[in-house]
Parts: structure tokens; C-alpha cells; sequence
């Protein structure tokens, strides 16, 4: 990777460490059926689509829990208990990672996130790290939710090379979700999948991204 010049960041699971699991058992137990199909990696309803597009509002993506569910006397609070309990948080490393690449490369974080995780986030980051949000680590912050677009959608990583005049060959995606990776192979970008069994402290020494 001689001619990276730019690096755009995924955040869960590459950044922030996340549990789908823990979500999915909490969702079951409000109530929802088949919550394989209903959330996960690989795909998951609509309702997500369209709360991470920002087409839907926070209490829009609260009554339609509340319809699936079929429990419409749930509160905002076991919802979003619910909805926030796959967030698990920051590795300490990973901010230090993230600020000595930023003094070498371009960085940029393109997220699929939505309005309550966000703020979530920008809790945790205030109560762990006394820090606002995540505008320190990058040149640009992509969130999916105000932009109006999500990964895998070609637009989004356009979006990103042409608003900030990237070269594709000089460009590096990070994520863990394949079907993001693939698009990203097809507009010609470099690309590295995130596993469970690897961290980004590891793949950034062991590609010679980052000298120790």
C-alpha cells in the first residue's frame, strides 16, 4: 500500500466496537419474531434503512418498533435501551490510531449511523474521553443519517472522493461489512475488511500503513 494517500474509516467495528447479538437479544425480548431477519450484519427491515437515511425521524423509528413489536405502550427509554445496547464503545488505542494517521494521511470517517446511536455516541465520547464528538480524528466526517445516503450505495462513496478531490488509486476504505466492500471495488477504491478476529492497531503495523 506505497501509494495510499487517503484513508476513509468505517466506525462500528473498525473504530467502535459493536455487538449485533446483544441488540438482537434485546430486541426479542420486546417482543420482535425472526430478529436474524429483522437486524443484522447482512441485512436487516427497512425501518433501518430509513432511520439511517434520515428519511424517518427518532420518534418515526420509535412508533414503527412500536408497530412491529406490537406493543404500542413501549417507552422511548426501553426502545432506545434496546436499539443503543449493541454499542459497546472505543478501544483507548484506536484514538491514538487514528490521530498519528491523520498526521500522515487524508482521513475521513463514512458511517451508517442514525440519530440515537449518534447521540450515544457523543455521550460516551464526552463521559470516557471528555471529547465532543469524533471532528478531531478526520479531515471529514460522512454520517449516513445527514448526508441522506448509506453504504452500500455507489452515491456515497462518490460523494466523498468528489467533494474532497480524492484520487481513487491513492484511496484505502476500511470497513467490516462486505456488501459495503464491494461497492467500493467497483469504483476502483482499495479496500481492507475489518474481522472479528483482527483489530485496526494490527492491520494498520501490519500493512505498513503506520510504522511502530
Amino acid at each position: 500500500m506505497q501509494n495510499i494517500k487517503n484513508i476513509i474509516f468505517d466506525y462500528g467495528n473498525v473504530i467502535f466496537l459493536i455487538d449485533f447479538l446483544k441488540t438482537q437479544n434485546s430486541f426479542t425480548e420486546l417482543g420482535i419474531h425472526n430478529v436474524e431477519t429483522f437486524f443484522a450484519h447482512a441485512g436487516h427491515h427497512s425501518l433501518f434503512d430509513q432511520f439511517e437515511t434520515g428519511s424517518i425521524s427518532a420518534a418515526e423509528f420509535r412508533n414503527g418498533i412500536r408497530d412491529i413489536t406490537g406493543q404500542p405502550n413501549l417507552s422511548d427509554e426501553q426502545i432506545d435501551k434496546a436499539w443503543t445496547s449493541l454499542l459497546i464503545g472505543v478501544p483507548p488505542v484506536n484514538h491514538e490510531l487514528l490521530l498519528k494517521a491523520k498526521s500522515q494521511y487524508r482521513t475521513f470517517l463514512l458511517s451508517n449511523i442514525n440519530e440515537i446511536h449518534l447521540d450515544f455516541i457523543h455521550k460516551y465520547l464526552n463521559k470516557e474521553y471528555q471529547l465532543d464528538s469524533n471532528d478531531q480524528f478526520f479531515e471529514k466526517i460522512y454520517y449516513s443519517h445527514l448526508v441522506k445516503i448509506r453504504k452500500p450505495n455507489k452515491e456515497i462513496f462518490q460523494l466523498v472522493l468528489d467533494e474532497n478531490d480524492l484520487k481513487i488509486e491513492e484511496t484505502l476504505f476500511i470497513d467490516d461489512s462486505p456488501q459495503h466492500l464491494r461497492t467500493a471495488k467497483e469504483l476502483g477504491l482499495n479496500t481492507h475488511l475489518m474481522t472479528a478476529d483482527d483489530s485496526l492497531e494490527k492491520f494498520l503495523y501490519r500493512s505498513g500503513l503506520l510504522k511502530p
